[in-house]
């Protein structure tokens, strides 16, 4: 692509780089220069304007940025995803519910290495998602690129982006209650929050109190296809009252412990088919914390195991919550 000043009798056909006023007229940038506007510029007193010419091989934006998104997702309903139609040389793909963002990372990372020209751009990996925000961003910065390099891109990042929904359509909440406790009703509307912005329902909510038999009980009876624990008393050891409960009950708990702060105290285990999620007392607020990303991710039916929750803790220094008893700094 050649870029620069031309006189403006050769300068049909070409794109304009930047918007002009001619007369009364503005001319905006990207559009392709006719005769009428050649025209309107030498009467508005230009001899030269700043163009963009492609060159044989090149690729207008608009039509590279459509072949990508091609590429990049070629199922779009498959994906759960909407692809907007390009426009300046930009295609967005739109999440069509809620879900969790599933890329292939190592794919676009190549894809942004083969012309910087060519670039695209995502939210993190497994950023849980509404319907209608923006998973990602195809972005042609120049107003031509190679046609070998769109193609190139296409090929290194083939169905790289999608969005995983919620494979889940229920879920049950067991509360533990102690005397003097936190307040049962702000948490377990928290939890709704988070369970009904993933598209399932909380069809089930028991609360008991906090001990090993009554729990264990609640969880073999607790209907929904999720199960979720908040206990009245933080779980401080594997073998608290919730994780033992958890096992009383027949189940398995693969993991406690995470390191995502607020959300340190989660453990994730299973009764049979069902996931049992041991939740944090900051779940209590509605603020991130650790136990979203476990539960978008088991909602979704993505695997979620000891070592991905282990990975979580770069990037999981979270905001604090002001709320919370054992605050990060102490005060004097």
């Amino acid at each position: 692509m050649k870029f620069g000043p031309v006189p403006i009798d050769q300068a049909g056909g070409a794109i304009l780089a930047h918007s002009v006023k001619a007369g009364d007229t503005k001319l905006r940038k990207g559009i392709v220069l006719t005769p009428e506007h050649q025209a309107r510029l030498t009467a508005a007193g230009y001899e030269t304007v700043i163009v963009a010419q492609l060159d044989p091989g090149d690729c207008h934006e608009d039509k590279a940025a459509g072949m990508l998104a091609d590429a990049l997702v070629p199922d779009p309903k498959g994906a759960a995803l909407k692809v907007t139609k390009p426009f300046t040389g930009r295609v967005n793909l739109l999440a069509e519910g809620p879900g969790v963002a599933v890329l292939d990372v190592s794919a676009l990372e190549a894809f942004n290495l083969v012309n910087p020209m060519i670039t695209v751009a995502t939210v993190p990996q497994y950023q849980q998602m509404t319907t209608g925000g923006m998973v990602a961003t195809i972005k042609v910065i120049s107003y031509a690129v190679p046609e070998g390099d769109v193609l190139k891109a296409a090929r290194l990042a083939q169905d790289a982006i999608r969005l995983a929904t919620p494979v889940y359509k229920k879920a049950g909440l067991i509360v533990t209650d102690i005397p003097g406790g936190p307040s049962n009703e702000k948490g377990i509307a928290a939890i709704r929050g988070r369970v009904e912005a993933l598209g399932m329902e909380m069809s089930d909510v028991r609360i008991v109190p906090h001990v090993t038999d009554a729990l264990a009980n609640a969880v073999t009876e607790t209907q929904g296809d999720v199960v979720m624990i908040l206990t009245g008393s933080a779980t401080s050891d594997v073998s608290d009252v919730a994780p033992q409960a958890v096992r009383v009950a027949g189940g398995h708990v693969d993991r406690f412990g995470m390191p995502v702060d607020p959300g340190n105290l989660l453990f994730l285990g299973s009764l049979g088919q069902r996931p049992v999620i041991g939740l944090p007392g900051c779940a209590r607020s509605p603020a991130l914390n650790g136990a979203d990303w476990v539960l978008s991710r088991v909602a979704c039916g993505i695997e979620t195991t000891g070592a991905d929750i282990a990975a979580m803790g770069v990037g999981g220094l979270l905001k604090e919550i002001p709320t919370r008893p054992q605050p990060r700094a102490s005060r004097r």
